[in-house]
C-alpha cells in the first residue's frame, strides 16, 4: 500500500514544484479577471440567481444549488445587495457597482485548486513528478478549462469537486483498510461526491464511477478467503455510510439551505404546485369554505401546467372573434374571480341572496361570470388565437351586464374522481379537494390549457382553449378561493396540505427533471457529443467593443487525450484476443498497471461522456469538461508507463515531455485573446483558426491593433465632454 499523497508527505522538490505550478495557475486563471467588465454568457443566469438568493425570491433552475450558493456568498461578502439583475449579455457591471470580480474569483479560485489536485492525483497513481507536473500543466493550459473558470458559471466548481473526488478515491484505494487515512479518504470521497452532484446532476456519473469501483472491490474481497464474514460486513457497512449516506445527506443539506434562503414569491413560482407556493411568504392562503355553491365567488386553477388561475381582463383578441381574452395568470389578482351561476336565462335567481345555499354537484350545468367585466366564459367554433388546430376552439369572455347570454356560455361539471379526494369530494364540488373538467355543452369540448404563451398582445400569459381531444391532465381544474354570504365562519373550511421539507424536495426534483428534459429547442451554439472529443466547435460567450470571448479547448490537448482513449481501446481488444489464444500478457506487471490506471480513467471518461448521447436536450461543449479531465488523467498515466517501460532513456523522456508541454503552451497562447477578451487583429485571428469549421468571428476585431488605442482615446474624449456638459 502507498502512503497518502498530500502536500505534507511530498519531497522538498515536489513541494517546490507544487508551489510553482499553483503560483503559475493563479497568474493564468486570474489574469485580468475583471475583463470583460460586462455580463458574459450564462452569467445572465447564475449571476441572476445570486440576486434572487439575496432578495429571497424563489426561482427554479435545472441545477442543484451548491455552486450558486457559493457564488452568492462570495458576492454577499463583497457587498453585493442584489440590486442588479444580470438580464442581458453585455450589460455593464461598473455602472451598478456590482462586485463581479469577487463573484468571478470563486470559480476562478476553484479552477486554480484543480491544478495541484491533478498533481496529487497523478502522484497517487504512481506517476513521476515530471509527468504529474505535465498533467497539471495540460489542465492549466487548456483554453476551455481556463475560460470556463473565469466567469460566474457552474462548470469550474463542477470540475473542482470531480477532481477532488478522483483525488480522494485514488488515495483511499492506496491505504491499508481500517486505518485512519483509509477512513479519512473514504469520508472525503463521500463528501466530494455529495458536493459534485450538488453542483450539477452530472455528478451522478461520478457517483457511478465510484460505485463501479466499490462493487469491484467488494467482489474481490468476497473471493478473498482471508477476509472473515465480520470483516467483510465492516467493509460493506463503512462504504454504505460514507459513499451513500454521506453524499445523500450532503445533497439534502444543500436544499435545506436553498429553501431557507428562498422564502418570498418569485418568477419560479409558476413551475411549482399550489401546495408548494403556499409555503412562500404572501402566498399562504387563508382557510376557505369547503363546499362550493351557486352564487359563490371563486378562483379556478389549472392543475397540470402550474400556469395559474383562469383569468380575463378588459382586452380583446386581435383576431378570431375579437372578444375579450381568456388566459391563465400565475399571480393572485381581482381579474381571477368568477361568479358561479346556473344556466336559467328566464327569471334569473340571485343565488347569493337565497335562504339556503345550492351546492354544486357532479354533472351540474353552470355559467361563469367574470366579476370585474360582467362577461361570461364563452366558447364557439372559432380557432384559438395561437393554436390554430381543428380540434381546439377559442375561449373568450362575452356579454355585458344585464345580458342573459346564450347556450355557448354553458358548461357541465365533470368531476375526475381519480384526482379528487375520496369521499364527498367525488360527488360535490369542494374547494381544493375536487378536481373537475368543464365540458362545453354545445361542442363537447373541455376547457383546456397548455404551456403555450400568447404574444405581447396577451401579455405573454398562458393560452386557454376548448379542446375536443385534449389530454386529460391539461383539462383538469379545481377551485382554490371560495366565498359565499351563506358560508360563514361556522362553515367547514379547507386549505392546502402543508408541505414539509421532503414534500418540497421531491417536487422540486421532479420539476427540475421535467424542465431539464424539456430544453430541446435548438440553440445557436449547441453541439452534439460526437463532436466534442475532436473539438469541432466552441461557444461564443461575449462580443463587444471589437473583442470576443469564445470557449474553445486546446486542440493539441484534446486530440492527444482522445488518441489515448483510442490506444487504450485497441490495447484492450488486442489483449483480450491474445488472452483467448493463451498468451500470458497479464503476467506482466506493466500490462496490469496500464490496464488498471489508464483503464480506470477511461471508464470514468466513458461514464461522463456516453450518457449525453441519450439526452435530447440542448448540449454544449462545456458539458465535456468533466470527461476531458479524466481523459487527461488517462493520457498522463499512459505516458508515465510509456516513459518508464518503453522509452526509459531519461534524457529522451525529459525532451519528449517538454515537447508535449510546449505544444500545448503554444496553442494556448495562440488562442488566448479569446480567453481574456484581449486586443486582436483580423489577420491574427484568421491565422489562429486551425480548424476551418471553428466559428469564432474574426470580423469582430480591428484590422490594425493601433485602432484600439484610437477608439480608447475617442471614448475618453467623449466621456470628458459629457462630464463638462453636465457641469
Amino acid at each position: 500500500m502507498a502512503k497518502a499523497i498530500k502536500f505534507s508527505t511530498l519531497s522538498s522538490q515536489d513541494k517546490a514544484l507544487v508551489i510553482t505550478i499553483t503560483g503559475l495557475a493563479v497568474i493564468v486563471r486570474l489574469y485580468k479577471i475583471w475583463q470583460p467588465t460586462s455580463v458574459v454568457f450564462d452569467e445572465v443566469h447564475f449571476g441572476g440567481f445570486a440576486t434572487k438568493y439575496i432578495k429571497g425570491k424563489y426561482f427554479m433552475d435545472v441545477h442543484p444549488p451548491l455552486a450558486k450558493l457559493l457564488i452568492t456568498l462570495a458576492g454577499y461578502l463583497a457587498g453585493f445587495n442584489g440590486n442588479f439583475d444580470f438580464k442581458d449579455i453585455g450589460l455593464e457591471y461598473a455602472e451598478a457597482n456590482v462586485p463581479y470580480v469577487a463573484m468571478r474569483l470563486l470559480p476562478a479560485t476553484l479552477g486554480v485548486l484543480v491544478i495541484p489536485l491533478t498533481f496529487f492525483t497523478l502522484k497517487a497513481y504512481g506517476c513521476s513528478s515530471l509527468n504529474a507536473s505535465l498533467g497539471s500543466m495540460l489542465i492549466l493550459f487548456d483554453n476551455a478549462l481556463t475560460t470556463q473558470s473565469r466567469f460566474i458559471l457552474l462548470d469550474s466548481p463542477l470540475v473542482f469537486f470531480t477532481a477532488l473526488t478522483s483525488y480522494a478515491w485514488v488515495n483511499f484505494r492506496n491505504q491499508v483498510p481500517f486505518d485512519g487515512a483509509w477512513y479519512y479518504y473514504l469520508l472525503l470521497t463521500g463528501l466530494s461526491l455529495g458536493a459534485t452532484v450538488s453542483v450539477k446532476w452530472v455528478g451522478l456519473f461520478t457517483i457511478a464511477w465510484v460505485g463501479i469501483g466499490t462493487l469491484s472491490d467488494l467482489w474481490r474481497l468476497l473471493g478473498d478467503l482471508s477476509v472473515t464474514p465480520l470483516t467483510y460486513a465492516k467493509h460493506f457497512f463503512v462504504r454504505v455510510v460514507c459513499l451513500i449516506v454521506v453524499p445523500v445527506t450532503f445533497y439534502l443539506l444543500m436544499y435545506v439551505i436553498h429553501f431557507i434562503c428562498l422564502v418570498n414569491p418569485g418568477d419560479g413560482d409558476g413551475f411549482m404546485s399550489s401546495e408548494f407556493q403556499a409555503t412562500l411568504n404572501n402566498k399562504q392562503m387563508a382557510d376557505t369554505p369547503a363546499d362550493v355553491a351557486l352564487g359563490s365567488h371563486v378562483t379556478i386553477r389549472h392543475l397540470n401546467t402550474q400556469g395559474g388561475y383562469l383569468h380575463s381582463h378588459d382586452h380583446l383578441y386581435p383576431g378570431g372573434s375579437k372578444q375579450q381574452q381568456i388566459t391563465l395568470y400565475p399571480h393572485k389578482d381581482d381579474n381571477n374571480i368568477w361568479l358561479i351561476d346556473n344556466i336559467t336565462s328566464d327569471n334569473p335567481i340571485d343565488f347569493r341572496a337565497v335562504s339556503e345555499p345550492v351546492f354544486l354537484r357532479n354533472g351540474d350545468l353552470i355559467r361563469l361570470e367574470h366579476i370585474s367585466t360582467n362577461r361570461r366564459l364563452h366558447s364557439h367554433d372559432v380557432r384559438p388565437p395561437v393554436t390554430e388546430a381543428d380540434w381546439q376552439n377559442e375561449v373568450s369572455a362575452y356579454g355585458y351586464k344585464g345580458f342573459n347570454g346564450d347556450a355557448n356560455d354553458h358548461f357541465r361539471i365533470e368531476i375526475v374522481e381519480s384526482k379528487s379526494k375520496p369521499g364527498k369530494s367525488c360527488e360535490y364540488v369542494r374547494a381544493i379537494e375536487t378536481k373537475f373538467r368543464l365540458i362545453h355543452t354545445i361542442t363537447g369540448c373541455a376547457l383546456f390549457s397548455h404551456k403555450i404563451k400568447l404574444p405581447s398582445w396577451g401579455y405573454e400569459q398562458q393560452e386557454v382553449t376548448c379542446a375536443r381531444q385534449g389530454t386529460l391532465p391539461n383539462s383538469i381544474w379545481y377551485i382554490e378561493y371560495n366565498e359565499h354570504p351563506l358560508l360563514n365562519e361556522t362553515a367547514e373550511k379547507v386549505n392546502y396540505p402543508r408541505l414539509g421539507f421532503f414534500g418540497k424536495f421531491f417536487e422540486l426534483q421532479r420539476v427540475m427533471w421535467d424542465t431539464n428534459a424539456g430544453l430541446v429547442a435548438s440553440h445557436t451554439w449547441d453541439s452534439r457529443p460526437e463532436s466534442w472529443p475532436y473539438l469541432r466547435r466552441g461557444i461564443n460567450f461575449w462580443i463587444k467593443d471589437h473583442r470576443q470571448v469564445y470557449l474553445l479547448g486546446n486542440i493539441f490537448v484534446w486530440w492527444l487525450s482522445s488518441a489515448t482513449l483510442v490506444v487504450y481501446a485497441l490495447f484492450k481488444v488486442l489483449t483480450i484476443l491474445r488472452w483467448q489464444r493463451g498468451y500470458p500478457d497479464y503476467d506482466h506487471y506493466s500490462v496490469r498497471l496500464f490496464d488498471a490506471n489508464v483503464g480506470y480513467n477511461v471508464v470514468a471518461w466513458a461514464l461522463h461522456y456516453f450518457p449525453f448521447y441519450l439526452m435530447k436536450r440542448q448540449l454544449f461543449l462545456h458539458h465535456y469538461l468533466p470527461a476531458l479531465y479524466f481523459a487527461i488523467l488517462g493520457l498522463c498515466t499512459a505516458w508515465d508507463i510509456a516513459c518508464k517501460k518503453l522509452i526509459r532513456n531519461k534524457y529522451l523522456v525529459s525532451v519528449s515531455t517538454l515537447v508535449i508541454f510546449l505544444a500545448s503552451l503554444y496553442i494556448f497562447y495562440l488562442l488566448s485573446p479569446l480567453i481574456y477578451a484581449e486586443k486582436w487583429t483580423k489577420s491574427s485571428c484568421e491565422n489562429a483558426r486551425l480548424m476551418k469549421h471553428w466559428d469564432f468571428d474574426c470580423n469582430t476585431f480591428h484590422s490594425d491593433i493601433n485602432m484600439y488605442d484610437v477608439n480608447s482615446t475617442v471614448a475618453a474624449s467623449e466621456a470628458t465632454a459629457a462630464v463638462k456638459d453636465e457641469l
